[in-house]
């Protein structure tokens, strides 16, 4: 279905589209988790206990916690901490029980907690943990993301998504041997000095515009336009003739909410880096195997010349990657100059999950079954909201969605910061004591999983129309 949306919501858009999709049942193959209790039988709401862990964090690690957003800074109210997930359910310490859209930010797009999967890990476990040397299980992964990803010729396996994209742009910068980089208002491409202007997600959660500590030379030749404006791009070109070495975006902006290109944006930013001699490069750290499974450029049909791979791959143990055409790659050492090493990078854990996380997801009604129920999230969303009197718009594409407080439509960041971020907060504050959890700031997308099911759809939109009178 390359270049055709799978949301016909989209982000600004009527909602009144009902969506033919090809259903499949999913009960004897995905695990199923109930909630145990009704809306109108839940036990109080309580976050005793996570409060008093979470002010222990806070005298152990900045902020309480390991990654910003996790904080709450955004959404305000108490951090909840988490003790054991399964399926789409979590639990907190406090035994809680949340319909998760999640995920371990992007991973668990076939459940937490895959008893395959778990299965698997216990028998590499027994070989070891990690040998900091080649391992077979390396070739069957690479082998698994060359066939599916249109771009990638050769791969190299890193630890983080971060660490993917400082790779490719020393990469592209080597092959092209020039240095000026353009990237996209709102897009995050991990926490590397270059990337740190006007990142989005994390950054635009704290409401820093930068991050202190990175020096004016680090982003000097990084150049910035907003997502969605070809022309913004086309003049940066014309400013800057022979001296850019690509553009990196996220072919579906993920770190700003979801926000899904126009129409034909994809295409025109594929001619210009080709006419100016510039690689194009696809972060597909959130969307690789979730919007298909050879990614946003197997369903908008745009080849890049290099991707950056990360979450789904790894199948929830720490991972990343990136590849694209082998006359590039080959650039990369030992077989080039251009340096990158890794201590735990292809560790045989990270494989193994991934290699089984992406044999379930080529099973055939894999992703007409993310569209159907994304669908059903999605629009009943929007639909409650607007029936509360709510401006609110809201939009997926299979396993990837957004929503914003706010009528759109919602082409970039300017526009995603018209969002009423105060509501957000309460409703996802509201949505918490529903026992659904999305993520903690307004600035990022959601996902749906394999193990969501129907029943998790309805009690989701059931608490979102109790918390949108509320609100």
């Amino acid at each position: 279905m390359a270049g055709a949306f799978a949301g016909s919501v989209g982000i600004g858009l009527p909602c009144s589209t009902k969506l033919s999709h090809t259903t499949s049942s999913r009960s004897s193959r995905f695990a199923r988790v109930k909630m145990a209790v009704t809306l109108d039988e839940k036990k109080n709401f309580t976050l005793k206990k996570s409060e008093e862990a979470f002010n222990a964090a806070k005298e152990l690690m900045p902020g309480g916690v390991n990654s910003p957003v996790r904080a709450f800074k955004s959404v305000g109210g108490q951090p909840i901490i988490i003790d054991s997930v399964k399926g789409s359910h979590m639990w907190d310490i406090d035994g809680n029980e949340y319909v998760d859209y999640v995920g371990s930010w992007g991973p668990a797009i076939i459940g937490h907690a895959d008893d395959e999967v778990l299965a698997a890990l216990a028998e590499t476990m027994k070989k070891g943990t990690s040998f900091g040397a080649p391992c077979l299980l390396e070739n069957v992964l690479a082998e698994m993301v060359i066939s599916a990803v249109p771009s990638i010729e050769m791969v190299r396996f890193v630890n983080s998504g971060t660490e993917a994209c400082m790779g490719v742009l020393r990469l592209a910068r080597a092959f092209t041997g020039k240095e000026k980089l353009i990237k996209f208002e709102g897009c995050y491409h991990g926490h590397a000095d270059p990337f740190l202007v006007k990142a989005g997600s994390g950054v635009a959660t704290l409401g820093l515009p930068d991050s202190p500590g990175v020096p004016k030379a680090a982003t000097y030749e990084t150049l910035t336009a907003p997502f969605n404006d070809i022309s913004a791009v086309e003049s940066i070109f014309n400013a800057n003739k022979g001296e850019i070495a690509a553009i990196i975006l996220e072919p579906v902006v993920g770190n700003s909410g979801f926000i899904p290109p126009k129409p034909d944006f994809l295409n025109a930013i594929r001619k210009l880096t080709k006419e100016n001699d510039a690689l194009l490069i696809f972060d597909e750290v959130m969307t690789g195997f979730r919007l298909s499974y050879g990614g946003a450029q197997e369903y908008f049909g745009i080849t890049p010349d290099l991707t950056t791979l990360g979450k789904i791959i790894g199948g929830g143990l720490p991972v990343g990657a990136y590849g694209g055409r082998r006359e590039i790659m080959e650039m990369v050492a030992p077989a080039g100059p251009m340096y990158q090493a890794g201590t735990l990078s292809g560790n045989p854990l990270a494989m193994t999950a991934g290699i089984h996380t992406l044999k379930r997801l080529k099973e055939p009604g894999t992703y007409e079954y993310l569209d159907k129920i994304t669908s059903e999230l999605v629009e009943g969303l929007v639909a409650a909201g607007k029936k509360a009197g709510h401006a609110i718009c809201g939009g997926y594409i299979n396993g990837m969605f957004g929503f914003f407080f706010t009528d759109g439509p919602v082409h970039n960041f300017e526009d995603a910061k018209k969002s009423d971020t105060a509501k957000f907060g309460r409703f996802y504050r509201g949505m918490l004591e529903q026992g659904v959890y999305f993520a903690p700031s307004q600035f990022e997308a959601g996902f749906t999983s394999l193990a969501h099911t129907s029943e998790d759809i309805q009690h989701t939109i059931a608490a979102a129309e109790k918390v949108f009178k509320q609100i």
